[in-house]
C-alpha cells in the first residue's frame, strides 16, 4: 500500500541547533507582518508617535553632555561630548531594544503559541528586524548632526575601516538576539527575571563605555581590576568602541576586536537556540 504524501508535517526539532532556515523562509510573510505589527502598534495611541524614535536618543544624548561632560568633566577625545553621546546611544538603543522585547517571548506570546504553529524563532527574530528599522531612523539622525557638526568645523576624515560598520549592527542584532532567547526561555520558569532584566540593562549601559571612552575608564577605575576587565571584554563596549572609531576616524579598528567579538556574539547566539529550541517542547506547560 502506498503510504500518503502529505505537504507538511508537523515534528518536534530533531537537532537542539535546529534553525531550520528553510521553515522560516516558508513564514517569511508571517515574519514580515509580525515586523509591522511591531512597528505600527508600538506608538499607534501616542500623541508624537514615531517622533519618539528621534525624541529619546536626543533628550538622552543633552541630559548625558550635561551631566557626565559639563559636571563630571568627562574627556571625549577631542570629539563633540553631545555627538560622542549620541553615537554611544545609537548604538545602545538598538542592543537594548532588541534584548529587552525579546526576553519576553514566551510569556507574552503564550495565547498564539499555544493555538497556532509557526516556527517559534519567527518572534524574536521579528523583534530584531523591526528594532534594525528604528535603528536605522537614528543613524539617520547621528548622521544629520554629524554633517552639522562638520559644517561648523568638525574634521571628518573617512577610512576604508567604514566597511566593517554592517559586521558591527549584525553583532548586535545577533547578541541581543541569543541573550533575550536565553532570557525569555528562563522566565517560563523563573518570572522574577522579567523584573530584573530592566534592571540589568540599566547597569550594564554604564560598563559598556556609552558615555564615555574606554581609556578613561580604565585609568579612573584602576583601583577595580575586576570592573576594568568587564568592560575592556564586554561586546557591547568593543560595539560601541569601535563604532566610534569608524565614525569619527579616532583610530584603527582591531581586527582582533572584531574577532573577539563575533566569536561572543555567534557562541551566545548559540547558546541561546539551544535553550531556546529545548524550551519551546515544552514550555506551554509551566508558563
Amino acid at each position: 500500500m502506498n503510504q500518503e504524501k502529505w505537504l507538511f508535517e508537523i515534528t518536534p526539532k530533531k537537532s537542539l541547533f535546529s534553525i531550520n532556515l528553510k521553515e522560516v523562509w516558508q513564514y517569511k510573510d508571517l515574519l514580515f507582518l509580525f515586523v509591522k505589527r511591531d512597528l505600527v502598534t508600538k506608538y499607534k495611541q501616542t500623541v508624537l508617535g514615531p517622533l519618539w524614535y528621534i525624541i529619546q536618543p536626543l533628550f538622552t544624548s543633552v541630559i548625558f553632555t550635561l551631566i557626565f561632560n559639563n559636571i563630571a568633566a568627562i574627556p571625549t577625545n577631542g570629539i563633540p561630548p553631545f555627538l560622542f553621546n549620541l553615537a554611544g546611544i545609537t548604538c545602545w538603543n538598538y542592543f537594548k531594544s532588541c534584548l529587552t522585547e525579546t526576553s519576553d517571548t514566551f510569556k507574552k506570546n503564550e495565547a498564539i503559541f499555544g493555538k497556532v504553529y509557526f516556527p517559534r524563532v519567527i518572534m524574536p527574530m521579528s523583534t530584531v528586524f523591526s528594532n534594525l528599522t528604528k535603528f536605522v531612523i537614528q543613524l539617520l539622525i547621528f548622521i544629520s548632526f554629524y554633517i552639522y557638526f562638520v559644517a561648523n568645523g568638525l574634521s571628518a576624515n573617512f577610512s576604508e575601516s567604514i566597511i566593517y560598520l554592517p559586521i558591527l549592527i549584525i553583532s548586535m542584532g545577533v547578541i541581543s538576539l541569543g541573550l533575550g532567547m536565553i532570557i525569555s526561555s528562563m522566565v517560563t520558569k523563573y518570572r522574577d527575571l522579567t523584573y530584573l532584566v530592566s534592571f540589568g540593562v540599566q547597569l550594564l549601559m554604564y560598563l559598556s563605555a556609552v558615555m564615555y571612552p574606554v581609556e578613561v575608564a580604565v585609568d579612573k577605575m584602576s583601583n577595580f581590576p575586576m570592573a576594568v576587565k568587564f568592560i575592556e571584554y564586554n561586546p557591547m563596549t568593543i560595539i560601541i568602541d569601535n563604532f566610534r572609531r569608524i565614525v569619527f576616524n579616532t583610530s584603527q579598528v582591531e581586527i582582533f576586536d572584531l574577532f573577539y567579538m563575533l566569536s561572543i556574539s555567534l557562541l551566545i547566539f548559540l547558546i541561546g537556540l539551544i535553550i531556546f529550541n529545548k524550551t519551546e517542547k515544552s514550555f506551554i506547560d509551566t508558563i
